[in-house]
């Protein structure tokens, strides 16, 4: 896997049901300061993306955020519960992006289509991409640079067409929310940014992770900075807020149809399709690997680990069933903020882990701080606002899925036995000339 595959899967992960689905949701939160809203959870996600490219580079494997919890926080419950914690998260987030890519498939069937061919949507859209993850990290890869490539380019079409229609005055800074508005709204759509994480699940698929890892990880969330900031402009330059607010579930396809007319709503809608669909593809791919990894490493049971067909990939499958469950069994809007929270305490967590390691990975102390209490600030902002104005199903969600992955951590490990290992200890190295001189003396 090349570097421009690894920043398609960064990219691809990022812009998905992030900026398609839930822009509505945050304008009604951020108002006219939407834009800063992004720009602010861009620049927690730049921080966060320095402790990932310094932890991948020094520890490259399919695992990613996984193995970078064992190397700092070593073997215990909460490597465990952070690591199961995360992978519920990833299964719910696939959930999201199945259910964005079939809000938008909805608009290109005729009125009064039956509720259950959106159920069918969601399910085809995982079991297509399952398919295609079958093949191998290369076919997924070029499938992801294809994907990504026409989307941004739709996207670009819609923000260098609508920039030349804003009025000013509704991005006006008199027009703002008050600031903890602002911040509110950044946590809400961190979600929309947590996939740059994905490309270190690609690590050990790369020929050269210690180079093209962090030119990827920094190229991907460089990029979506810029494409979401342009995309708020362009969105709230052009549109109303009340009309924004009541097209919440589409608000990205209304906001080009002033400009595009009803070919730019069409056009966008498509590009929702591609970009929901990508999440998809990226997030199953660093999800899939991620069981792996944790059931190589003695944490989920050995069905994610044996070989069909001579290869590992009945974590994947495993993967796509929970994902499908979720879209049928929930309704997913409550708990994508979760979702956000979710990651934002997995980031927390792998800056925490990376200061003890710090040293081995020659990062600098400042910015894995930074980046830990941006991370924790956030996650303590976002948790304000669902506690106070989203339904309770969110927050319990939350602290159900927080507690179910502690009681399987506690008694998996308990059944069986199996622990964590550090890379050094999976794969020891091999002894040195003098090491090995003075062995044979020894002997002799």
């Amino acid at each position: 896997m090349g570097l421009f595959a690894a920043v398609s899967i960064g990219v691809g992960g990022m812009i998905g049901a992030g900026i398609f689905s839930i822009l509505g949701v945050v304008a009604t939160i951020s108002g006219s300061a939407l834009a800063v809203s992004f720009a602010v959870g861009g620049f927690v996600a730049a921080l966060a993306a320095y402790s990932y490219a310094k932890l991948g580079s020094r520890y490259p494997s399919a695992g990613g955020s996984v193995q970078f919890l064992v190397e700092g926080l070593g073997d215990g419950l909460l490597t465990g519960t952070l690591n199961i914690f995360q992978y519920i998260a990833y299964i719910i987030s696939i959930a999201l992006y199945a259910a964005g890519f079939a809000g938008y498939a909805m608009t290109f069937t005729p009125d009064g289509t039956p509720s259950w061919v959106q159920k069918g949507f969601s399910v085809g859209v995982v079991v297509a991409f399952t398919g295609l993850n079958f093949l191998g990290s290369r076919a997924m890869g070029r499938a992801e640079s294809i994907i990504v490539a026409i989307k941004v380019a739709i996207l670009v079409v819609f923000i260098a067409a609508g920039l030349f229609f804003i009025e000013p005055s509704r991005l006006a800074v008199s027009t703002w929310p008050n600031g903890i508005d602002i911040l509110f709204g950044a946590g809400v759509l961190f979600i929309g940014y947590e996939g740059f994480g994905l490309i270190t699940n690609a690590a050990g698929d790369m020929a050269n992770p210690k180079r093209e890892l962090p030119r990827a990880l920094y190229l991907s969330v460089a990029i979506v900075i810029v494409i979401y900031v342009l995309v708020a402009i362009t969105v709230i330059g052009n549109l109303s807020l009340p009309a924004l607010e009541s097209a919440k579930d589409y608000a990205l396809a209304e906001a080009a149809e002033p400009f595009l007319g009803q070919f730019g709503f069409k056009l966008i809608a498509i590009a929702a399709l591609l970009s929901t669909s990508s999440a998809v593809n990226a997030t199953l791919f660093g999800a899939a690997n991620v069981s792996y990894q944790i059931a190589r490493d003695g944490e989920l049971p050995a069905v994610f680990t044996r070989s069909l067909w001579s290869r590992h990939v009945e974590g994947l499958f495993i993967t796509a069933g929970l994902s499908c469950l979720f879209v049928l069994a929930f309704d997913l809007g409550p708990i994508a903020m979760m979702a956000s929270a979710a990651f934002l305490i997995v980031y927390a967590a792998v800056n925490i882990a990376h200061l003890r390691v710090r040293r081995a990975t020659k990062a600098m102390p400042a910015i894995i701080v930074a980046s830990c209490t941006a991370c924790v600030a956030m996650f303590v902002l976002l948790m304000v606002y669902i506690v106070g104005n989203a339904p309770a199903a969110a927050w319990i969600t939350l602290l159900a899925a927080l507690m179910v992955a502690f009681v399987i951590e506690v008694l998996y490990r308990r059944h069986t036995g199996r622990r964590f290992r550090r890379l050094s200890e999976q794969h020891p190295a091999p002894p040195t000339a003098t090491a090995t001189a003075t062995a044979t003396a020894a002997v002799t």
